[in-house]
């Protein structure tokens, strides 16, 4: 089992998560961060810290968020790590309630 990070993180990009994942799995792109599944070592740790509710166990994943099991484990393949907790983006609290934000997905 691993964890991934669905739509909900898109343009919000908090990294509270970052600080508490005992192995370093999250991987950085432009406006969104996912979890390499050969890194994620299932501990759970990372789904409280999340301000956004953006990460699911990847069998408890919601209707219509299945598709970032893919996005993940193919964007973690070429994103950079991140290891430490970064600041969010300005405008990441106007972002965190917003839908259907798929098809602002930088990669």
């Amino acid at each position: 089992m691993t964890y991934v990070v669905t739509e909900s993180c898109i343009k919000c990009k908090y990294t509270d998560c970052v600080d508490v994942c005992p192995v370093d799995c999250f991987r950085e792109g432009p406006n969104f961060l996912v979890i390499d599944p050969d890194e994620c070592i299932d501990c759970t740790l990372c789904e409280p810290e999340c301000p956004p509710g953006a990460i699911f166990r990847d069998d408890d994943l919601p209707r219509g968020q299945e598709e970032f099991e893919a996005i993940n484990a193919r964007l973690a393949k070429i994103w950079p790590a991140i290891i430490h907790k970064k600041a969010a983006p300005e405008d990441a609290d106007a972002w965190m309630e917003v839908k259907d934000k798929r098809g602002l997905l930088e990669e």
